[in-house]
């Protein structure tokens, strides 16, 4: 298939491009971008006149369901809402139903991703068995099955001794390991960040000191051990000038922050509002701020929407015994959009942390509009405003903070491998 996007903005910070111009598409792998391909006639033309035209997005972090339990977001469901939303690439959490410890389960997501075919799906594998924390998974053997990282998700690891051999192991193996930083035993059943809302709301309190402890433990493990350490979703500011200054001395670590926590704080659980139970916590607008800076000098390097559809009931209860999680996967793009809008990032910078800078942490040839590079890409209408509806989102949850939210910017073609993943093909 042979296809030409005409007269667009081209937009790609892999290669530093910001140009009006055609991108050439040939058997899915970009032929040309800005130049004229002599002899080239498209099968399919889309003009993308007003337009931009990007890399797709890379997501470091988003659930697609219990892949193999028939609930109700599923592997098909949360591919289209990730297609609608520009999102082209995916990592899947090792904290599936089963979990991802053993190369049966990568191929039975593969395959169902295959299926679906709307959207790339990568899994990260377990970093213990059953992410009970005190045997190691077999990592080599989920490298080979295909998964670009480990991890033990939001679950504890039994001691730091494990949590060392553990880091030696997935060196040794160059895995990189993505980290959610949290003590366990500091959270204490937690829900709500610790301070005056925490209080006034009674409900109980998540520490600052539970994200730092944990963030500190890991970045010696990182620095004794030599493994390749990516920090996800962090929250508060002391974390990031922890991973700044590990950085400044050299350690092989990066780090990434979920769209939620750029937009809401501590104050938006007011009202006791369910949709806003979030793990991490939202925390205090210095937190916010601390985050914000970070993504601007690059302290933080990627941006994930942290997708976790769930069922009406799960956030049919009291606060705290609500299931933390938000659908976020439809906003990601406009929020990032809207970030630019209020100059706290160029375009570039913006669209770098959901494209260019996800696929250098997975160390994956994607995010770029480099001749020669897979067709990810996606069309979008940065005019174009539009509502959060919960009950008209794509996605199966419906769980969302930004309902009734107004947004700029829409996807009007997404590209996979040089295939049209959405809108939908007659």
């Amino acid at each position: 298939m042979k296809i030409q996007i005409t007269n667009g903005r081209i937009i790609d910070p892999a290669n530093g491009l910001d140009l009006i111009g055609s991108v050439y598409i040939e058997d899915g792998v970009i032929l040309s971008v800005g130049k004229a391909v002599a002899g080239f006639k498209p099968q399919h033309l889309i003009d993308a006149t007003d337009q931009w035209v990007c890399p797709g997005l890379i997501d470091l972090s988003a659930r697609f369901g219990d892949h193999a339990q028939q609930g109700l977001a599923s592997i098909a469901s949360e591919s289209i809402a990730a297609a609608s939303a520009g999102v082209t690439t995916v990592c899947c959490p090792p904290d599936t139903s089963p979990v991802i410890d053993t190369p049966a389960v990568v191929e039975l997501i593969n395959q169902r991703a295959a299926r679906s075919g709307k959207t790339r799906i990568f899994t990260i594998g377990a970093l213990t068995h059953g992410l009970a924390g005190d045997r190691l998974a077999e990592m080599y053997s989920l490298q080979q099955a295909g998964c670009v990282a480990v991890s033990n998700a939001n679950r504890p690891v039994a001691s730091n001794e494990i949590l060392r051999r553990a880091f030696e192991y997935a060196a040794s193996t160059n895995l990189t390991v993505f980290i959610q930083a949290e003590d366990h035993t500091l959270r204490n059943q937690g829900v709500i960040n610790e301070g005056a809302f925490s209080t006034r709301l009674g409900l109980p309190p998540i520490p600052e000191t539970a994200e730092t402890v944990a963030v500190s433990t890991a970045l010696l493990l990182a620095e004794q051990t030599g493994v390749r350490a990516h920090f996800c979703r962090l929250s508060t500011a002391r974390a990031v000038n922890m991973i700044a200054r590990a950085k400044q001395s050299g350690l092989p670590v990066t780090a990434d922050v979920d769209i939620c926590h750029l937009y809401l704080t501590e104050q938006d659980v007011d009202g006791y509002n369910v949709n806003c139970h979030l793990s991490p916590p939202l925390r205090r607008l210095e937190d916010q701020q601390a985050l914000i800076q970070g993504l601007i000098d690059g302290t933080i390097d990627a941006v994930v929407s942290d997708h976790y559809p769930l069922s009406e009931d799960a956030k049919v209860a009291p606060f705290n015994l609500t299931r933390p999680g938000a659908s976020t996967i439809e906003m990601l793009l406009p929020l990032m959009l809207d970030m630019v809008t209020r100059k706290q990032l160029s375009t570039l910078q913006a669209l770098e942390k959901v494209t260019s800078n996800p696929a250098r942490i997975l160390d994956q040839n994607l995010g770029s509009l480099g001749v020669g590079c897979l067709a990810d890409l996606i069309v979008i209408d940065p005019n174009q405003s539009w509502t959060v509806n919960r009950q008209n989102l794509r996605s199966a949850g419906k769980n969302t903070p930004f309902d009734g939210w107004e947004l700029m910017g829409k996807i009007t073609h997404t590209l996979l491998k040089g295939q049209t993943v959405y809108p939908a093909l007659e």
